[in-house]
């Protein structure tokens, strides 16, 4: 059985006010064996859309290769948005060796709730999916149940909305459960009302178009 480690710690700049928050990368980034186009950072994959979307909506000229310049780069825009980034998995064990939130077993999730109290700054968190089983904002339900906490809705229109309170210094953060950037989530794209309307409107518009609408909002 392969155990899956989470190959990057937490990134969160001094004065992070947002927290990007999804499971783990693929295992070829805990192995070290880089697909040409991949970034040695998170959500560095070829595969993945996160970059490419926040890309398009910050201008950001990003190069995608596995250089330290790629990865400057985008260390750079997150410390100048106050973005941080900590996935919620720490490791897993999988029978099968692929980038499969569902093929998750055995799963070790990072303390989050003990994060924000250490970073008074993040009033947010952006789930990369919903809650859908070994989903991000799953694996925070199971995760802030042993603090005896729950999610509050304050809308259940994609994308979700909820708060909650911190137990010990009893701060409000608000949690933000995007679509996620992943090619295995435009069957659910295209499900999504507004994202027929539009496309019904504009022949060219595209899943990559819909998460660049939805993500420019909350970024």
């Amino acid at each position: 059985m392969f155990h899956h480690t989470h190959p990057y710690p937490p990134f969160i700049p001094e004065g992070t006010t947002k927290l990007i928050v999804g499971t783990l990368p693929p295992p070829r980034f805990t192995t070290g064996e880089f697909k040409e186009g991949d970034v040695n950072f998170c959500y560095g994959s070829r595969d993945g859309q996160l970059w490419p979307i926040l890309n398009r909506i910050f201008n950001l000229e990003l190069s995608y290769e596995t250089t330290e310049a790629a990865i400057k780069q985008r260390k750079d825009f997150l410390k100048a948005e106050g973005i941080g980034i900590c996935d919620m998995v720490a490791s897993a064990k999988r029978d099968k060796v692929d980038a499969s939130d569902l093929g998750m077993q055995e799963v070790e999730l990072r303390d989050l709730v003990s994060v924000l109290e250490s970073h008074p700054s993040i009033h947010t968190l952006l789930f990369t999916g919903g809650n859908s089983k070994n989903g991000p904002e799953y694996f925070f339900r199971r995760h802030i149940k042993t603090y005896n906490l729950s999610l509050k809705v304050v809308s259940a229109v994609v994308p979700r909305i909820h708060t909650f309170q911190l137990p010990e210094s009893n701060r409000s953060i608000r949690t933000v459960s995007l679509t996620a950037p992943s090619g295995a989530a435009n069957r659910a794209v295209g499900s999504i009302a507004l994202y027929k309307a539009l496309k019904k409107k504009d022949p060219d518009f595209n899943t990559i178009d819909f998460r660049v609408l939805q993500y420019r909002e909350f970024f």
